[in-house]
């Protein structure tokens, strides 16, 4: 298995058929730099227009149309000192007659401590001046390009993946994505010091990072919707808009990897779900919302 160090020369505002701008084998691994949502790097120069530039694509050998790419979030390691997030909640989180009472939505700039690895407001307001936060580094767009040769845009979602901003896809975290294109076209970028469930301030605290991830294909694995694990949980995501029909692929995805990997059928997974599930928000800020269906693996077996 080769690392690879992936150097961006240029970037996308889309997921989709572009040129590779990298070729592996399948299982490498590839640690590259990212730039924060806006387009800036590590040294506070934008290197390309948000929203969400997105490293690679990069080709995985073999990669099939009805294979999945596993990607294994190796490493998140903070290049930069600063981030940023929007000041106030989105108006569509909030009951309409409070929208007019919302303060103006500003930029905010928050300081990252790579140490002692904590965020903090740089300018703290009333009420928050001991708040220290953990860093919780996560990939908020990430996946690889869509089906029938499409260019989707970073700041949505769908069966491909792309700006779910869901919380637990950090470090230790594996991902499962459906192929559509040969060579899989894996894309990886907007990554975040800390966020909360659902995105409520159109950002989680946007910087920038030095990524490992390993890349494997997992051949003739049938899946309509991202897959996903940590060390506890498995986890499906499904990206739409109203939030309940997010929450309807997540769940279908869900019944599939239940019966497929671990031998239950739909009455004994509805039995399962219906006691110990899980939904998390990840995003309803963007076009596509997205929810996650989370299972412990304490509850599982796998046949």
């Amino acid at each position: 298995m080769t690392l690879h160090r992936l150097v961006p020369s240029s970037y996308h505002n889309v997921l989709g058929s572009l040129s590779p701008a990298l070729h592996i084998a399948d299982g490498d691994t590839i640690v590259t730099e990212t730039l924060d949502a806006a387009g800036f790097d590590k040294n506070g120069v934008r290197q390309a227009s948000g929203p969400n530039p997105m490293n690679g694509p990069i080709f995985v050998e073999g990669a099939e149309k009805g294979d999945a790419l596993k990607v294994e979030i190796l490493s998140m390691v903070p290049t930069r000192d600063t981030g940023f997030t929007g000041s106030v909640v989105s108006a569509n989180v909030v009951d309409p007659e409070d929208v007019r009472t919302l303060p103006p939505r500003d930029s905010v700039i928050w300081r990252i401590d790579r140490e002692a690895l904590t965020v903090s407001l740089a300018e703290p307001v009333a009420g928050l001046e001991d708040l220290v936060l953990p860093l919780a580094p996560m990939i908020g767009c990430f996946g690889v390009a869509p089906s029938l040769g499409q260019a989707i845009s970073t700041a949505t979602s769908g069966e491909y993946g792309g700006n779910m901003d869901y919380r637990l896809l950090g470090p230790g975290a594996t991902m499962w994505f459906p192929v559509s294109a040969p060579g899989a076209l894996f894309f990886l970028g907007d990554c975040h010091a800390v966020q909360g469930d659902g995105e409520i301030v159109g950002t989680g605290i946007e910087t920038t990072f030095e990524v490992a991830v390993r890349l494997s294909v997992e051949k003739n694995r049938a899946m309509v919707w991202p897959r996903g694990e940590t060390a506890d949980d498995i986890f499906t995501v499904g990206n739409a808009r109203p939030l309940d029909q997010a929450l309807q692929h997540a769940t279908s995805e869900m019944l599939s990897w239940l019966g497929a990997d671990y031998g239950l059928d739909k009455t004994a997974a509805s039995h399962l779900l219906g006691q110990v599930v899980r939904y998390d928000v990840g995003n309803v800020f963007d076009p596509a919302y997205t929810m996650a269906c989370r299972v412990a693996k304490k509850w599982l077996k796998k046949r």
